[in-house]
């Protein structure tokens, strides 16, 4: 991004910007409801400090008089129970009115929050934020690849970006770029004009919903798709361009693919817009998994071939809390504890992992070395299987996790069943080596994820993505979405899009291109 142009001519020096928003993505296919417990709500001086570029001396920092609001950020997990949403909602608002008014507003959001009830929450929240900001403030917001831009969204704001990497590697650099472009906004030429700052957007939906693991930017067509962008945001007359994969497990109107486009010069950002749209729907059949995919029983074969190399990572897809799974689902669980060969302490097999708070307590209260049988799991998701009876002995009990609370380890022989006390996805050495657990020397390791993070992609000297049961089901047909718009592929293959961009600028009337 580099440093922020000079202030121009009628530009604001030093703006006054505002700091918001809510972030989950929430399945509406897990039972799991999110209330106040899930979210992290940071306000003042703590959300200020969240962002990194925004710290002291920072080029960013001393471009603006920051006033931070209210956050909150979960967990992904279920939908928002509606109380826990609207008390975050109204914090925002109130904070607005108390504190504004403002030149801009950071709008931090992910793009694909369900609250129960509702078919758009982010929409909602952002007609929310704009009644109290008033026409005037430019608002930039930030989201995650997997977010979707509804109508409403688009135009209750002015500029939209989202990630360009998954994994999100990327995820604190957009951020920064969303605020960047911001400030330039305000500092161009045009900037204390409420109108003629605005950019335009080009909007281009695409009828496309696929899996995040479908479309990592590791692989083609996403990798080739992702890489016109940094060459579309340098063209003159174009703020950013942007690639939202859409959000799979929520079945709601507005969840497919969008290319958006912001900019000063209609004709270039609608040209882009539709070029990308079609590389992407031209693309639709070349999505594949980012790795060998399997059943469960395919997958734990592969790991126990005499030719394997280990630690070998299974992936245990459907229940991923970082996609929306409830992270109580037993299903596969139980089928490794039923395997003698990975109960016969001939090798040693890490499964992480299901939480059950009463399971915890029983662990804790029979002591490390004890010999236990209980039953875990299965309380908010027992869909694909019901609770799971472990046998064996507590091997570790870690107390004070931030996420996880209290987590303990259950050794069936060699295979290492970790229960915690609240949800918690497994994505660092570090979550096992706490527990006493090494999974660098142990021969299979068993996560609750879709494409493996960094560490786990470094420590995988090979592994699978089980295509297993839960509320992010990677086999979305059987799912059962009903309430997708007409003609979103692979839900409906008949038919051809027209892939037109619809160019708006907020305040004037909308125009196709």
């Amino acid at each position: 991004m580099g440093a922020l142009p000079p202030v121009a001519d009628g530009g604001l020096a030093r703006p006054r910007i505002g700091i918001g928003g809510i972030s989950i993505e929430s399945s509406t296919f897990s039972p799991h409801v999110s209330g106040d417990e899930a979210f992290t709500v940071r306000v003042g001086d703590e959300l200020r400090a969240y962002y990194p570029f925004l710290t002291e001396g920072r080029e960013l920092a001393e471009a603006a008089d920051w006033v931070p609001l209210t956050h909150g950020r979960s967990l992904p997990g279920g939908a928002v129970d509606p109380q826990t949403y609207q008390r975050m909602k109204d914090a925002i608002v109130a904070g607005i009115r108390d504190q504004g008014p403002f030149d801009g507003f950071f709008f931090d959001i992910h793009g694909a929050m369900s609250v129960v009830g509702m078919d758009d929450a982010e929409g909602d929240l952002a007609l929310a934020v704009r009644d109290a900001l008033g026409p005037d403030t430019l608002v930039s917001t930030s989201m995650d690849l997997h977010g979707n831009v509804s109508e409403t969204l688009r135009d209750a704001v002015d500029l939209l970006t989202c990630y360009r990497m998954a994994p999100h590697e990327d995820w604190l650099n957009t951020k920064e770029r969303a605020v960047w472009n911001l400030l330039a906004r305000l500092r161009g030429e045009h900037g204390a004009d409420p109108l003629r700052r605005r950019p335009f957007t080009a909007w281009v939906p695409v009828p496309v919903l696929l899996p995040g693991e479908k479309t990592s930017t590791r692989l083609e067509p996403a990798r080739g798709i992702y890489a016109e962008l940094p060459g579309i945001e340098a063209l003159p007359g174009v703020v950013d361009a942007s690639v939202w994969i859409g959000y799979a497990w929520a079945d709601e109107p507005r969840c497919q693919a969008y290319v958006v486009v912001t900019g000063d010069d209609r004709e270039v950002i609608a040209r882009e817009a539709e070029r990308v749209a079609r590389m992407f729907w031209e693309a639709r059949e070349d999505f594949v998994f980012v790795a060998e995919t399997g059943s469960l029983d395919e997958a734990v074969a592969a790991a126990l071939a005499p030719d394997a190399r280990h630690p070998y990572l299974i992936s245990d897809s459907g229940d991923n809390p970082t996609a929306g799974g409830a992270g109580d689902v037993t299903w596969t669980l139980a089928r490794l504890l039923a395997r003698p060969e990975l109960t016969d302490g001939s090798r040693t097999t890490l499964v992480a992992s299901i939480f059950d708070a009463a399971a915890v307590a029983r662990a804790v209260e029979a002591g490390v070395g004890a010999t236990i049988s209980l039953t875990a799991g299965a309380r908010v998701d027992d869909g694909p299987h019901g609770p799971v009876e472990i046998a064996g002995t507590v091997f570790s009990i870690t107390e004070g996790d931030a996420d996880a609370g209290t987590q303990v380890v259950i050794a069936a022989g060699g295979l290492h069943a970790i229960v915690t006390e609240r949800r918690k996805p497994f994505h660092h050495l570090q979550d096992f080596r706490m527990l006493g657990l090494e999974p660098t020397t142990a021969d299979i390791v068993v996560v609750k994820i879709g494409y493996l993070e960094p560490e786990l992609y470094d420590l995988a000297a090979d592994w699978t993505l089980a295509l297993t049961p839960g509320g992010v089901d990677q086999d979305l047909l059987r799912l059962g979405h009903h309430r997708l718009n007409p003609g979103v592929y692979p839900f409906d293959t008949a038919g051809t899009p027209g892939l037109t961009a619809v160019v708006v600028r907020r305040g004037e009337e909308e125009n196709p291109a």
